[in-house]
């Protein structure tokens, strides 16, 4: 059985411009990158957002409320592919309502979907998938942010290792292969954390026959680790975005897993997407050349955990001034400008800077704390 996985999807800027107007949707993913897609058996993008109307309340969270128009499944269709994963940061952004609006609509267009639903029962189910007699099963998950579903309210499967380590073992004994897929590690990072390689490796450990993630808006590498791959990050499918140009953001890849019944292969197809004009093509000559060498480069650092850890390290170092001054008590533009320029004080400092860490850190505080800013 051939699966194509890909990316996050989300029609914004020029794509949702095209999307909205009613204009033709095939210009946007190219017939070459189709076809890979059509090929497949069987293939799944994840859908980074919510089809939410005007009655849709935005829920109260940090960073954007994405939504979409219900023309956007026109584009997943058209690209052939045949599921979405919809465990992600952004798809409870417009709460219950864009929850579902969103699983109707797939439902409508014969859109299978994974690691979402309207309650967390739903949300939970993996995807099972039969061709030909070869059966699979995919458990989606995202790592724990505003779009977490619960018995009460609809969104995302979360991340939870223990519980997939039974899971895992569970479907293992009903099928013949399990994928997991992820969304999570840091935006705009091209390097998966510590952790990212532990629990990755540890569902591998537990039976999965590959993990991919994404969530970072870039592409990250990929290892194999007990014979199995696991893919740290496919980057964007289709996310156009003004002010995203020539970087990072505009390239990833699809993962084409080969899986039958003695071994599990895989194939990388390159891609541009949504940079100078709103398309997703291949790359070529000297833009793929420059792929196959960052890939090479980050792969040699995800081999050495050493050196992982050194530039986990750094990073968090370089990004680390957002997250100090979250834990001060100024929120105004300007007192918070006041207080980064060194003109006001800092509260998080001796005894509440130690207590604060011991809650955090504590698995028992963790809890504890969280359940209280939650009540």
């Amino acid at each position: 059985m051939r699966i194509v996985i890909a990316g996050d999807y989300c029609s914004h800027d020029r794509v949702a411009s095209i999307i909205e107007s009613g204009k033709e949707q095939s210009i946007i993913v190219t017939n070459e990158v189709k076809s890979i897609i059509k090929a497949a058996d069987y293939s799944i993008v994840n859908f980074e957002c919510p089809i939410a109307d005007d009655t849709c309340i935005p829920i109260e969270k940090t960073g954007p409320n994405l939504k979409t128009h219900p023309g956007a499944i026109g584009l997943i269709k058209a690209s052939g592919f045949n599921a979405v994963t919809l465990a992600n940061n952004h798809f409870r952004d417009y709460g219950d309502a864009g929850v579902r609006q969103t699983i109707q609509c797939l439902e409508e267009a014969n859109i299978r979907y994974v690691g979402g639903g309207r309650n967390i029962d739903e949300a939970s189910k993996p995807l099972l998938v039969e061709v030909d007699g070869y059966k699979i099963a995919i458990i989606n998950c995202c790592e724990r942010e505003f779009s977490i579903a619960s018995q009460s309210q609809g969104g995302s499967n979360p991340l939870d290792p223990i519980a997939f380590s039974y899971e895992i073992k569970e479907l293992k004994k009903r099928v013949d292969r399990v994928i997991v897929i992820v969304h999570g590690g840091y935006e705009h990072y091209q390097y998966p954390t510590p952790r990212m390689v532990k629990t990755y490796r540890f569902f591998v450990d537990c039976g999965a026959d590959a993990v991919i993630n994404h969530h970072q808006h870039c592409f990250s590498g990929v290892e194999i680790y007990n014979s199995r791959p696991i893919f740290y990050g496919l980057g964007n499918f289709c996310f156009d975005w003004n002010g995203k140009r020539h970087s990072k953001w505009n390239t990833g890849y699809l993962v084409a897993l080969e899986l039958d019944k003695t071994s599990v292969s895989y194939e990388i197809f390159p891609y541009s997407q949504c940079d100078d004009e709103p398309i997703v093509k291949l790359l070529e000559n000297e833009a793929l050349n420059r792929f196959w060498g960052e890939i090479d480069r980050i792969n040699e650092v995800i081999n050495n955990s050493s050196l992982l850890e050194e530039y986990n390290n750094r990073f968090i170092k370089e990004t680390s001034e957002g997250y100090k001054l979250a834990l001060e008590p100024y929120t105004g533009r300007v007192s918070r400008k006041l207080y980064s320029m060194g003109l006001l004080p800092s509260f998080c400092k001796g005894k509440k800077k130690v207590l604060l860490k011991n809650l955090l850190r504590c698995e028992s505080h963790y809890e504890r704390l969280l359940a209280s800013l939650e009540e």
